[in-house]
């Protein structure tokens, strides 16, 4: 087997999982985006909220490898904030904005919202020249 066939091997071998773990962290964006929909609290929700997945600019490699990061921008209001999601042991981590980074295990509504309200404060800090890049382990 030459090296290419190798690598179309490798590729192949492991495409049920690298798309899994797709799926799941473009699920989580998708939760997320809804998560701060409704941020404000229950009946006021976020209407200029919007979602635009996009390939991560990180990754060197398509398809992705196991473990790489899905991205997406999501356009809140006046800016736009690009989040990264992967699984790790069955851990989502994400970064975000600036230097925002996160890791759930869980992914409760009240996790995802508490997560949305966290990134709103940390990008609303960006723009005001605060500090950032706190890590959030909500769980």
């Amino acid at each position: 087997m030459s090296d290419f066939d190798a690598l179309q091997a490798a590729i192949r071998r492991h495409a049920d999982a690298r798309q899994a773990e797709q799926r799941a962290c473009e699920a989580f964006i998708n939760a997320l985006y809804h998560a701060l929909r409704t941020a404000s609290g229950p009946g006021l929700p976020l209407n200029n909220v919007t979602l635009d997945f996009t390939p991560d600019p990180a990754n060197r490699l398509r398809p992705a490898p196991p473990g790489g990061w899905v991205a997406a921008w999501l356009r809140l209001g006046l800016c736009e904030v690009l989040v990264r999601v992967r699984r790790v042991e069955g851990t989502f981590q994400g970064e975000y904005g600036a230097g925002g980074t996160f890791q759930l295990e869980r992914t409760s509504e009240e996790d995802l919202i508490a997560l949305a309200r966290q990134l709103l404060r940390d990008v609303a800090a960006t723009y005001a020249n605060q500090s950032l890049g706190t890590t959030s382990q909500l769980n």
